[in-house]
């Protein structure tokens, strides 16, 4: 079912849209001048390799997801989610409503799973959700509503980024290109983002998500500054733990990434997931600091999902740790991904529930879990630029 999806979708977001692997600086053009996303990759499922674990169970799990996702949309075209913040290992929300990340994250789990807007089964689902994130968007570029923060903004540019790869409506254009411009005049003198706009400290799980919506603009011809990149790869690095340190209980905390950049701040397994999937989105493929995080994660996988997964009601420290420990393992390829990505299936199809969602006890809700577990299960289907190789 998912290679009868890939042609069309390719070929439309082929013009406008690059890989992730493409540089910040340049991009492949072809014989005629356009810029080309290289669509002589197999079709996912098909040909040899990591791309092509995707069973059966793995493929009616994501339908299952998406359809319930569709289910809970709201007239107005969002997802609701519990608007709020971490305090600690808890989620301090204030009330629940239409959600800004939460429906850009839904959006764009239908789009990486070959569904596009105004076409198919969820045509009319992706427009909803566009429409509702176009509104929430302000004059000064940050998209936000009912106290949304940050987060939000960056999942927000991502969509509109990959909606803009595919249709060249020149009203998301503008809206992206805004947004974009919002996340450059926030970045901070530490090279970093928190929270909320212009604060003066920074923190990974912040970092990560407006380096990748900074990427994805960039490769589809949005304005990025080279400083605000370069500010950005100095703060990432500078957040590594290289040489020293060691966790309650023994473990080595060398191959980390810290909350925040000095050395007294916690290190776990998603600010690692983050940090070494922020470092491929700002370009730098080849690092110690990566091959480092890699086995930090292949290291303390197991210890994560039992304190975090489902016997922990699915945190959202899980959601999110693998949302960004999938692209780091699929963008290091073996010998990461195939085992990763297959204890990670395995726990992901025993989450899902008889209706098709997936839990979350501390976070937004079911409806962030859910486009979070499917979009992670759609990582090898390489349908969207931003999470290819």
């Amino acid at each position: 079912m998912i290679g009868k999806l890939a042609v069309g979708f390719l070929c439309s977001a082929a013009l406008g849209t690059l890989a992730l692997g493409a540089t910040w600086g340049s991009v492949q053009e072809s014989a005629g001048g356009q810029a080309t996303l290289g669509l002589d990759k197999p079709k996912p499922g098909v040909g040899d390799g990591p791309d092509t674990e995707i069973t059966p169970e793995h493929e009616v799990a994501v339908e299952r997801g998406l359809a319930w996702l569709a289910s809970q949309q709201n007239e107005d075209g969002s997802w609701d989610g519990k608007v709020g913040r971490k305090v600690n290992i808890g989620y301090d929300y204030t009330h629940e409503t239409g959600h800004i990340g939460v429906t850009s994250l839904a959006c764009i789990a239908f789009l990486a799973g070959g569904h596009q807007p105004g076409r198919g089964i969820y045509g009319k689902t992706i427009e909803a959700g566009l429409e509702f994130v176009l509104s929430a968007c302000k004059e000064d570029g940050y998209i936000t509503k009912d106290g949304t923060r940050m987060y939000s903004h960056a999942f927000a540019t991502l969509f509109l980024a990959e909606i803009f790869g595919m249709t060249h409506r020149e009203d998301v254009r503008l809206k992206l290109q805004s947004a974009v411009d919002f996340i450059v005049s926030c970045q901070n003198e530490e090279g970093g983002w928190r929270y909320v706009p212009l604060e003066a400290q920074s923190d990974m799980s912040i970092v990560v998500c407006q380096v990748i919506a900074l990427r994805a603009a960039r490769n589809i011809g949005i304005r990025v500054p080279i400083e605000t990149v370069d500010r950005a790869s100095a703060y990432v690095k500078a957040s590594a733990n290289e040489t020293s340190g060691w966790r309650r209980g023994g473990s080595s905390l060398i191959g980390s990434f810290r909350y925040q950049k000095e050395g007294a701040t916690r290190s776990s397994f998603p600010l690692t997931a983050a940090g070494v999937t922020a470092m491929n989105g700002l370009g730098i493929y080849s690092d110690d600091r990566i091959a480092d995080g890699l086995s930090y994660l292949q290291r303390n996988m197991g210890q994560f999902n039992y304190e975090n997964g489902l016997r922990g009601g699915a945190h959202y420290f899980f959601w999110y740790g693998h949302y960004y420990g999938v692209q780091a393992m699929y963008m290091a390829g073996e010998p990461y991904w195939t085992p990763y990505f297959k204890e990670l299936r395995n726990d992901l199809l025993a989450m899902q529930d008889g209706r098709g969602s997936f839990p979350n006890r501390v976070g937004p809700g079911k409806n962030f879990s859910t486009a979070m577990a499917v979009l992670i299960l759609e990582i090898p289907y390489r349908f969207l630029p931003i999470f290819q190789r």
